[in-house]
């Protein structure tokens, strides 16, 4: 079975909160034909997308093509509005997760559903994860590598992730707002190398903070193969030994490492093969960032041109990992 772990989906319908709480960061889906839209944030183009973000239909159609049997939903993280006032985002947060939730209800054989919570403010992220997990049947919840500017292992989200270990809730850590943004305005740097040090960032954040030693049952899986953390692991440790007055951690980066999940979205075999030889291939979940631009068509194509992995190394990375990932059959 081919389960594509990271992919992401907006309601058709998304209402306009730009105009109900007079804000012009809230992003809205603005029609531009029948089958396409633009995202608008502050009156400009965020991002052109087709209706293969909104329509299951096209999606299945897509799946059906590229050799897909199920794909995991998650939210765009330019929706995560963590800037808004708790109140006002937990609206949007409630939005996605019921399109999503409802969407696989439809499709209970070709989705699962990841949910999105307002991490401003951990109590109102615990009841919408609550609600997620208990009430609408999400499998997990997709979340930003900063919340305003706060790495992962901030004080204000201790409690957040001790109750997504306590109910068993996989995380699933995706770059927004990435650091840097004003050295990487030209050549797309945001999407090529802005998303990968921010995910490196909130990967050590989580590590040096203590989050992984304090709840070392969390399941998180780092988006894009984990960005740049896999390959500064190796430095992360060295400035562990070296700066023993700054440690939270007892054991160096690499041990807690050791139980953080990767998607394959790595473009390279060689890659593929190192996230392989550092983590194992238990650790790995094919997912293709469907259906944006820099998507991997056909899903799991790099893992399938990895020669040096057995076939069961194969068949585990590109769909029985994210399975077990997700506490599904």
């Amino acid at each position: 079975m081919r389960v594509d772990f990271h992919t992401h989906i907006i309601p058709e319908d998304l209402p306009n909160l730009a105009e109900k709480f007079q804000g012009d960061r809230w992003p809205t889906l603005q029609r531009t034909c029948t089958c396409g839209a633009n995202i608008m944030v502050a009156g400009k183009v965020f991002r052109e997308v087709t209706d293969q973000v909104w329509d299951p239909q096209k999606r299945i159609h897509d799946m059906e093509r590229e050799n897909v049997d199920m794909q995991v939903l998650s939210p765009i993280p330019v929706t995560f509005s963590y800037w808004a006032p708790a109140k006002e985002a937990e609206v949007l947060a409630r939005i996605q997760n019921d399109f999503i939730a409802e969407t696989v209800k439809q499709y209970p054989g070709r989705f699962a559903g990841l949910g999105t919570v307002p991490l401003q403010d951990t109590e109102t992220a615990i009841r919408e994860m609550d609600r997620c997990m208990h009430e609408l049947g999400l499998r997990g919840i997709e979340i930003g590598t900063n919340v305003n500017g706060k790495n992962l292992d901030d004080p204000s989200l201790i409690e957040f992730f001790e109750m997504s270990e306590k109910w068993g809730v996989p995380l699933f850590v995706h770059p927004w707002e990435t650091l840097g943004r004003d050295r990487i305005t030209r050549h797309n740097l945001m999407y090529t190398v802005g998303m990968p040090s921010e995910t490196a960032l909130a990967g050590a954040s989580l590590i040096l903070g203590g989050v992984l030693d304090k709840f070392p049952k969390l399941k998180i899986c780092l988006s894009h193969g984990g960005g740049s953390f896999p390959f500064i692991l190796p430095r992360l440790d060295k400035g562990w030994k070296v700066w023993p007055h700054l440690r939270l951690i007892e054991q160096p980066p690499s041990y807690y490492a050791k139980s953080l999940y990767f998607d394959a979205l790595v473009n390279d075999p060689a890659n593929i093969q190192y996230l392989v030889d550092r983590f194992g291939h238990d650790k790995v979940l094919m997912g293709s960032d469907y259906p944006f631009l820099l998507r991997e068509v056909p899903p799991g194509d790099t893992i399938d041109q990895t020669l040096t992995v057995t076939e069961e190394q194969k068949r585990a990375m590109l769909g029985e990992n994210a399975l077990r990932f997700l506490n599904m059959k």
